[in-house]
Parts: C-alpha cells; structure tokens; sequence
C-alpha cells in the first residue's frame, strides 16, 4: 500500500506582507497530481494544518478543497493536530469526515486512536496522536510518573495495545530527537521549537514498535535516528534559511513482505524564495534578472543607503520580501561592543549615537521628532522626554 506523508501545511500563511493561499492552492494541487500518478491509498498529515489557531475563511476553504478532492479519489486520510493548530477547529466534524475515511485526532482524550487497513498479505494499522504536552498525558494516567515529553509518548504507547504481526503506521506531531543530537531546523519553525528544552525532546527509541512514523514539527525533511522515523518537512519555503532546500514529499511503500520503502518526490513551488547579493545597478541589471515573480530576499552592498530601495525593487521584483544591507558600515556595527552605551544617556543621545553608526552622519531635528513621537507611542519614553 502506498502513501503520502505531509506535515506542516501551514495553511493561511504570510510571507512578510504577501498572502501565500495561492502559491499553497499550486502546491497541493501539485501533490493531488502526485496521488493519481503514484495510485495512493493514503495521505499521512502531521500536524500544523494551519498556520494560527484561529485560521483565516480563506485558509479553511483551502483545506476543505484538498480533502474533498482526496475523498473523490478515495484516498484515505490521516490527520493529527499540530502546536499551531486549535484541537477543537480542527476536531470539528471529525465523526462526518470519517464517514469520507477522512479520519482526525485532533483532541487528545487518553487513547492512541487506530485505523486498521488491509491489501492481500499486508495488513497496517495507522495510529494517530495529536500533539500533546506531558500535563496533559499526566491527567489520563496520574498512576504514572510523567515529567517530561518524552515519558508523557511512552506511557501513551505502552498503554496502547500493539499488534507486531501487522505493520504499524503512527502519526504524530513532536519534537524527535536522534541520538546525541537534535534534527536540524529549517528556520521557519518558530520561537517555541528553535528554544525547546530538554523536557520537549523525545527519543527516536521511544517509537521502535512502529514500522513507520510520520512526523510533523519540524520543516526540513530527514530521518531521525533511522530513515523510518521522519520528518516531510513542509511542503513550501517559509523563511530565508530555507531559500536553498529542496522541498519534497516523501511517498512511503508498506507491504507485508519488503517492509517499507521511502521514496522522496520533489516539489516545484510556483513561485521560488531566493537570497541575492550584490550592489543595486548589479542585481537590476538586465542580464541578471532571472524569474522576477520569485520571492526575494536582497542584500545590497553598495556603501551608500539607497533611497527607496523597496519600491525600486519591487519595480522588477514584485515580490521582494526584505532588504539589507552588507557593507563596510554594518560589518563596523557588527564589531562594536555596544554593552556600556546606554550608560547615563538620554533617549535622544542614544539615538543619536545608533544613527550615527549606521549612517556616518548626524540626525536632522525633524528625523529625532519623529523618533520621539514613536517611542512615546510605544510607551518606551514619557510625554516629558
């Protein structure tokens, strides 16, 4: 039986200013295309459906769309709830979904739910766990000593009856990691999971009854202690560190007699992210103008400041998310010990004194009026400074 496993869609996410629904429309109707070429049985969702707990109407159309469009093919599907995700929303009609064998764990009630799937020989059983914290877990088993992620996974498994004669298939949405070292991040993840501690991070080993597990959490694709443990890595580019990765999804074989088989199947984005280099006249030259539609991250290095350097981008780059700048002046800031500069200073000296660093000049009046408007706003000076 095949299938594909998906993690980390988050849906109804923005890209800077830029709404991304469509370029998400693009890439699951790319991997919809994949399902029919590949004649899946099922698709594997990890977790981080959405982007935000209270997702946009145009993020839950998109969703809706996708899992209508696998209901027709009958392809069965798999889902958990993420971090990002609201268990509740997600939950919600979750007993007529699974009416389309679209099944849902999206609210964790003490149990590891299964669905049991049979082909000839080979005969699998897909558990799904949303995303939990250990409190939770130590709620449903106060018997249990649960201080940790880690020991809040193991006493859900070791609580949950295990058939080894079938393959076993779970789904899930957690901080694995491998031995002696953690999965490699992608950037795009988030605060929470760039300073997860140690009481977050699971042990690979925790998962060894499973022939298969299908991780969500994390946005780069890999294996975690062995290749069967794995992360699909979310489907688009969500942040600059992820500007040279290659996206895929990963179609996953399972039969009674080979075991499993992971194949990863590259996805084309319709609009790329990419990090260019180089002074302004340099990057808008004709000759090196390459797919202007891309999302662009630009660092220039020309000396001077460009006035309106956005605008005159976004002329030939539409879609130019940031720019910065690389040049003698920042590499100087980027030496200066700046711990003793606010010492007995006023605001207006210490902004004077930042300005004068960056731009080699000082602050005009009208510039440091606008600067205190700013802060008394922010409530970071009084209306007396």
């Amino acid at each position: 039986m095949k299938f594909l496993h998906l993690g980390d869609l988050h849906l109804g996410k923005t890209l800077g200013d830029f709404d991304l629904i469509e370029d998400q429309r693009y890439i699951l109707d790319q991997i919809l295309h994949i399902a029919d070429k590949e004649s899946i049985d099922g698709v594997l969702v990890a977790g981080d459906v959405y982007d935000k707990s209270i997702p946009s109407e145009a993020a839950t159309r998109l969703l809706d769309y996708f899992l209508v469009e696998l209901a027709k093919k009958g392809i069965k599907v798999f889902m958990v709830s993420g971090n990002h995700d609201s268990d509740d929303r997600l939950n919600f009609g979750s007993a007529l979904f699974a009416s389309n064998q679209i099944f849902i764990s999206a609210v964790f009630d003490g149990t590891l739910p299964k669905q049991s799937l049979a082909d000839g020989d080979t005969e699998i059983d897909i558990y799904m766990l949303p995303f939990v914290k250990a409190s939770q877990v130590r709620h449903y088993f106060p018997e249990e000593t649960i201080e940790n992620y880690d020991a809040a996974v193991r006493t859900v498994i070791k609580n949950t009856p295990i058939n080894r004669n079938h393959k076993n298939i779970l789904v899930a949405h957690q901080f694995v990691a491998g031995k002696g070292e953690d999965p490699a991040l992608a950037g795009s993840e988030g605060v929470g999971t760039q300073s997860v501690g140690t009481v977050e991070k699971i042990g690979y080993d925790c998962f060894d009854e499973f022939d298969y597990v299908a991780l969500g959490h994390i946005h780069s694709s890999q294996g975690v202690g062995r290749d069967e443990i794995r992360y699909a890595g979310s489907p688009l580019k969500y942040s600059l560190s992820e500007a040279n990765n290659e996206k895929s999804v990963p179609l996953i074989t399972v039969s009674a007699g080979e075991g499993v088989r992971i194949e990863l199947i590259p996805l084309k984005p319709m609009r790329d992210m990419r990090h260019i280099k180089g002074t302004l006249k340099e990057l808008l030259d004709q000759k090196n103008i390459k797919a202007p539609e891309d999302f662009i991250y630009a660092t220039l290095t020309d000396e001077d400041i460009v006035n309106d350097a956005m605008g005159i981008f976004q002329q030939v780059y539409p879609n130019t998310v940031r720019i910065d700048y690389d040049n003698s002046h920042t590499r100087e800031i980027e030496q200066v010990d700046i711990s003793g500069m606010a010492e007995n200073k006023s605001f207006s000296e210490l902004i004077g004194d930042f300005y004068r660093l960056m731009y080699g000049c000082e602050m005009t009046e009208e510039e440091m009026d606008v600067m205190r408007t700013a802060a008394r706003e922010a409530g970071v000076i009084n209306e007396a400074d």
